[in-house]
C-alpha cells in the first residue's frame, strides 16, 4: 500500500523533531511505498538536508510553514463572497467559544463545551476556505488582506461575542489574523488533487494518510480526507492542542489535572512550533488563538479513523481535549534494544553502592532534589555514591548545571582518609564519551540503581534504557513513568527528597531485590518498547484502515484508458489472495519516477538516538 506520511519540523530533516522513530517505521515496513510530505519550521531546518531515506520513501515533497509569498491571486467578485462567507463563519465560531464556570477565557477543552453545531459550522467553514483556496490557486493573498481583518472584527463584535473578544483592539485583531494566516497555510498547498498532469501522485492518490502530530501537520490530512475520503491516521506523543495551552498560559488546575498529581507541563520535545508568543499577548489574542487550536484539535479527532497516543498519559489529554475513545489506540514508541543488549545479559559487575542519573541537564530534571535526597541517604549508607551523567541542554541547561556544581561542593565537601591524602566529592558529573561512561549502556551499567528524579516528563525514554540495561531504577510519578514501569521499579512523589532517599536506600541494602526488578523490567521493556513492536502495530492499524475503505480510484492503461478490472473487489481487504501484480499495478501510475530526491545541503547521515 501506499502511505502518505505528514510532519511538521520533523522527518526527514536531519534537526526534525521526532525523526527517529518516523525513520525506524518506514525502515521496518519495507514492503510498503511512502509519500513523505514535509513542512519546515524555519531556514535553517529546510538548509541542513534530509537524513539518508530508504528506498521505500518515493517521493518527498517539502512547504515551508515559516514563510508564505503572496501567492498573487486576484479574487472575482463570487470568490470574494465566498472567501467572505467561509472566513467570517470560522472567525465567529471563534468568537463564540463557550467556556466553561471557573476556566480561563478560551479554554475550552472539552467536547462538551463545544457543541455539535459549532463544531460543524467550523468545519464547514475550514473546508470552504480549502476548496475556494484550490478553485483559485491560493489563499494567502486573501487572508492577509483588510478584508480578513474586517471580518474578523465583525465577529469580535457580534452580539454573543466573548467579552475578551469584544474588548480586542486594533493590534489584537492584526496579531490574531496574522496567526490564523501562517496556520492556514497549508490549505493553499498543491498536495490535494489526485493526479496533478505531469504523472506524479499526491495526497488524493494515497492508501493511508499518517499525520505525526495534530496541528498544521494534520490539516493535509484532513483535507484528502474531505477531498477524497483517504483513511486519515494520527499519530501524538506530544498533544498539540495540551501544548499550545500550556505554552500560553490559558490553562487552568482542572485542566492540569489530567496530568497527573503534579500537573506538570509538556516535555520540552513535545513543544514544537505551537508554543505561541500569545503568552505575551494580549487576553483578547490568547483567547482568540486558543479557540481556534481547540476547534481544529476537535475536527481533527473528529475525522481521524484512528488516533495512537504514545502512552496513558497522553491518551487522558487527547479524551479530555474531545477524542472519542473508541478511534483511541495506545502505541507505545519503539526503541533499539540491540544497543544495551550486551550490558542487559551480562552480569551486574556494577558498584552495588553507586546510583547513576543519566539524561539532559535542565531544570525539569529536579537534580537539585536529586542532590538533597542524596545529601539524607549519605546519612545512612556512608560509602553510597552519586554519578550525575549527561550534557546540559541550552543556556538555561548549563546555568543549572552550574548551580547544581556549587549545590554538591557545597553539601559535599571533598572527603579525605587522612591528613595527607586528596580529597574526593562523592558527587560526579560527567558526559556520555568520557573514560568512565563511553558509551550510553556503559553509563547505566556503572550504577547499581538508577535514578530519575524530573518534575515533568512526557514519555520517560531514560527510564526505558534503564529497563533494557537491565537495572533497578527509582523514579518520581511524572508523565507515563507509572505506565512505563509497571512494577518493575519504586515510584516515589516527586519535589520529595526524602521518599527519593528512602526508595534508594531499600534497594542498595537489597541485591536480590535489585537483581529481581532489574530482570523484570529488562522483560517488560523488550515485550512493549521495542521497534519491532511499534512498526508491528502500525502495520496491522495500516491494514485494518486500508481494509475498512472502498477502491476510490480507477487504473488507466499506457493510453491513458481505463482498465477493466483492474482493481479487483478484494483489493481492499489483507489476504493472499489478491496477486502481488495486480496490488502494484492498482498503485503505481505510469510516468512516475521512483527513488527519493535529491539531499540538499548536509550529506546524508542515518538518524541517531541518545539519552533524553
Amino acid at each position: 500500500m501506499r502511505i502518505g506520511m505528514l510532519t511538521e519540523g520533523g522527518y526527514p530533516y536531519l534537526n526534525g523533531d521526532a525523526g527517529l522513530w518516523c525513520d525506524r517505521l518506514v525502515r521496518g515496513l519495507g514492503q510498503h511505498e511512502f509519500d513523505v510530505y514535509a513542512l519546515s519550521r524555519g531556514p535553517h531546518q529546510a538548509d541542513t538536508g534530509w537524513v539518508d531515506l530508504p528506498p521505500q520513501v518515493v517521493r518527498v515533497r517539502t512547504a515551508p510553514l515559516w514563510t508564505a509569498d503572496d501567492d498573487g491571486v486576484t479574487y472575482g467578485r463570487r470568490a470574494r463572497r465566498r472567501f467572505t462567507e467561509s472566513y467570517g463563519e470560522l472567525t465567529s465560531v471563534l468568537c463564540e467559544a463557550v467556556v466553561r464556570e471557573g476556566e480561563p477565557t478560551g479554554c475550552t477543552i472539552s467536547s462538551e463545551a463545544a457543541p455539535l453545531a459549532q463544531a460543524d459550522r467550523f468545519a464547514n467553514a475550514l473546508y470552504g476556505l480549502a476548496e475556494l483556496a484550490r478553485d483559485e490557486g491560493g489563499l494567502v493573498g486573501a487572508l492577509r488582506s483588510e478584508s480578513a481583518v474586517r471580518a474578523l472584527e465583525r465577529a469580535c463584535r457580534a452580539p454573543g461575542a466573548l467579552r475578551t473578544a469584544r474588548e480586542a483592539r486594533v493590534p489584537d485583531l492584526l496579531a490574531v489574523a496574522a496567526h490564523l494566516e501562517r496556520a492556514l497555510r497549508p490549505l493553499s498547498l498543491d498536495w490535494y488533487d489526485d493526479d496533478t498532469g505531469d504523472g506524479s501522485e499526491c495526497l488524493g492518490a494515497a492508501d493511508v494518510c499518517h499525520a505525526t502530530s495534530g496541528g498544521a501537520a494534520a490539516l493535509p490530512g484532513l483535507l484528502a480526507r474531505h477531498f477524497h475520503d483517504v483513511p486519515f491516521l494520527l499519530t501524538e506523543y506530544g498533544v498539540r492542542l495540551r501544548t499550545h495551552y500550556l505554552g500560553s498560559g490559558t490553562v487552568d488546575a482542572q485542566a492540569r489535572s489530567a496530568d497527573g498529581p503534579s500537573g506538570e507541563p509538556a516535555p520540552v520535545s513535545d513543544t514544537g512550533s505551537v508554543r505561541s508568543s500569545a503568552s505575551v499577548e494580549a487576553p483578547a489574542v490568547r483567547a482568540l488563538v486558543a479557540a481556534f487550536h481547540n476547534r481544529l484539535a476537535a475536527e481533527v479527532y473528529r475525522q481521524a479513523a484512528c488516533v495512537t497516543p504514545g502512552n496513558a498519559h497522553a491518551r487522558r489529554w487527547q479524551e479530555r481535549c474531545g477524542a472519542d475513545r473508541a478511534t483511541l489506540r495506545t502505541v507505545y514508541p519503539g526503541m533499539e534494544a540491540s544497543r544495551f543488549a550486551e550490558v542487559g545479559d551480562s552480569a551486574d559487575t556494577a558498584d552495588p553502592y553507586t546510583l547513576v542519573w543519566v539524561g539532559r541537564v535542565e531544570p525539569a530534571k529536579d537534580l537539585v532534589s536529586l542532590l538533597h535526597a542524596f545529601g539524607a541517604l549519605r546519612g545512612r549508607e556512608p560509602r553510597a555514591r552519586l554519578r550525575i551523567i549527561g550534557t546540559a541542554a541550552g543556556p538555561e541547561g548549563r546555568a543549572y548545571l552550574g548551580h547544581c556544581k556549587a549545590l554538591a561542593a557545597q553539601l559535599f565537601p571533598d572527603e579525605a582518609d587522612g591528613p595527607h591524602a586528596v580529597g574526593h566529592n562523592p558527587v560526579s558529573f560527567e558526559e556520555i564519551g568520557g573514560p568512565e561512561a563511553p558509551t550510553l549502556a556503559e553509563a547505566y551499567a556503572a550504577g547499581a540503581v538508577v535514578v530519575l528524579s524530573s518534575v515533568v516528563e512526557g514519555f520517560p525514554v531514560g527510564l526505558v534504557e534503564a529497563m533494557f540495561c537491565g537495572r533497578a531504577t527509582v523514579s518520581t510519578d511524572v508523565g507515563a513513568v507509572v505506565e512505563v514501569i509497571g512494577g518493575t521499579g519504586l515510584v516515589v512523589p516527586p519535589r520529595n527528597p526524602r521518599a527519593l532517599a528512602e526508595a534508594c536506600v531499600a534497594l542498595l541494602r537489597d541485591p536480590e531485590r535489585r537483581a529481581r526488578l532489574g530482570a523484570a523490567a529488562r522483560a517488560r521493556a523488550l515485550e512493549l518498547f521495542t521497534v519491532e513492536q511499534n512498526v508491528a502495530a502500525f502495520h496491522g492499524i495500516y491494514l485494518e484502515l486500508v481494509s475498512q475503505a472502498p477502491v476510490r480510484r480507477s487504473v488507466r492503461d499506457d493510453a491513458r484508458g481505463p482498465r477493466p478490472f483492474a482493481v479487483p473487489a478484494e483489493a481492499c481487504l489483507p489476504g493472499h489472495w489478491t496477486a502481488a501484480d495486480a496490488r502494484v499495478a492498482a498503485r503505481i501510475t505510469p510516468g512516475r519516477t521512483p527513488g527519493p530526491p535529491p539531499v540538499r545541503g548536509a550529506a546524508p547521515v542515518v538518524a541517531t538516538e541518545g539519552a533524553r
